[in-house]
């Protein structure tokens, strides 16, 4: 096991610098505004899918258009992210952001804009994504000290939480007062103000490069397998987070569906963010500390409460009890992210985290691609049917969990939080995701 030291990095950035310190939270508040922008859009067009076809496909739709094309391109963007400066790959995603959203209202104002549309424009937005995500994850290990990692990982999952924390809040009542078009018009702001911020920042401590060998792409490519996946650790370490993450996307899925159909948009925006606030919570926690126990132990902890309050959202048809249970659900996720941010940053060389990211980023995005793939279509066909007034298990399943619409989602969330509990047990059984904590 070794430890990667700043010294070894051959940049025009001292990452002991107070006053890089103060940039990258420049450049992070300027993604946090622009992520609660994203949340906007997609909680508001979430709801405008599902109140035009009462379907939790048609919802699941949209976040495949949002995570298949980073999933597909972020390989290549890690490598970009390696290869050229860093705070330009994400002025290119966040500028490159704003083409789809353009599309669709444009299309919106046009009138009569069809689903196809609203897809295509996602999915265009997304795209760029693939360019930003994996330069900004690397940004760090340029700005930061090595005993600065934990905070920033608490700081960049609070910016993440943002679209889940504010955002809905925000929507559900946006969409009270005014049109969806203006939706559209506020995140497209964001997005500009972020690309300014980064624009400013290039130009006060001018570009960027890291000393690359002039090699193709998919020399690169392989050279970052090759950083991935010689440390059995953290192969392992990946491979169960995908599985997890399948889950995660099951609720991300029909989390929105199912409250849809248990009560108004506004309410179903509140709720979501009240559950999101435990997440910030936690990452404030992280952010302000630090995470400095044993990551392997505090993983597999809170893992094991994670499933555990996953399941309980499907229990009941109560609202309070619904946002109870996802409060300590997003308020865990903090403690599951950050050991693994850093049990993986320790671990992979900074002069190649670009693409190594980029490559992590495609394998764990898998799981969540497979659960936006099936879980429409389990809850709609196999499912809900299941728990409807006169369906087979309404007689035994249904008398603990109800039955109805929107129960045979809440069934599918109660199995996927007592298995991801089961598979926190595997995390802490693991030897060679044990010996990543040792350095």
């Amino acid at each position: 096991m070794f430890i990667i030291r700043k010294e070894m990095l051959k940049i025009n950035i001292d990452p002991k610098s107070k006053n890089l310190s103060s940039r990258f939270h420049q450049i992070w508040f300027g993604e946090f505004i622009s992520m609660i922008g994203s949340g906007l859009t997609i909680f508001a067009l979430g709801v405008y899918v599902y109140q035009q076809t009462h379907t939790a496909s048609s919802y699941t739709l949209i976040l495949l258009c949002v995570f298949i094309p980073p999933f597909l391109l972020k390989p290549f963007g890690g490598i970009l992210a390696d290869r050229y400066d860093r705070r330009l790959m994400m002025l290119i995603g966040d500028l490159g952001a704003t083409l789809g959203l353009l599309f669709i209202l444009f299309m919106m104002l046009k009138g009569d804009i069809q689903l196809w549309q609203i897809y295509l424009g996602i999915a265009t937005s997304s795209t760029f994504s693939a360019f930003q995500e994996p330069a900004f994850k690397a940004l760090v290990t340029d700005f930061l000290p090595e005993d600065q990692y934990a905070k920033a990982s608490g700081l960049m999952q609070l910016a993440s939480s943002a679209q889940y924390l504010i955002s809905p809040f925000l929507a559900g009542i946006l969409l009270t007062i005014i049109d969806i078009e203006f939706i559209f018009m506020i995140d497209i702001s964001t997005f500009l103000i972020a690309s300014v911020i980064i624009i400013w920042i290039r130009k006060t401590l001018g570009t960027n490069k890291t000393e690359q060998p002039k090699q193709d792409f998919i020399a690169d490519f392989k050279e970052g397998i090759y950083e991935f996946s010689k440390n059995k650790g953290v192969v392992w370490l990946v491979g169960i987070i995908m599985i997890v993450l399948f889950f995660v996307g099951v609720l991300q899925s029909l989390f929105i569906p199912m409250l849809l159909s248990l009560t108004s948009p506004k309410t179903t925006g509140i709720t979501l963010s009240i559950c999101a606030s435990g997440m910030l919570i936690g990452s404030l926690f992280i952010g302000l500390f630090g995470c400095k126990s044993k990551h392997v132990k505090v993983l597999s902890i809170s893992l094991f409460l994670a499933g555990l309050f996953f399941a309980n959202i499907g229990l009941s048809t109560s609202i309070i009890f619904i946002t109870m249970a996802g409060f300590m659900f997003f308020a865990v996720l903090p403690f599951v992210n950050t050991p693994i941010e850093v049990l993986i940053r320790r671990n992979i060389d900074n002069r190649k985290q670009g693409r190594v990211w980029s490559i992590i980023s495609t394998i764990t995005y898998l799981g969540s691609i497979v659960a936006f793939i099936v879980a429409g279509f389990l809850a709609d066909k196999v499912f809900n049917p299941l728990l409807e007034v006169n369906g087979q298990l309404a007689g035994t399943v249904g008398t603990i969990i109800g039955v109805g619409e929107g129960r045979g989602i809440g069934l599918i969330l109660i199995v996927s939080g007592i298995i991801i509990s089961f598979i926190s047990m595997l995390i802490f059984r693991n030897k060679l995701i044990k010996n990543l904590d040792i350095y």
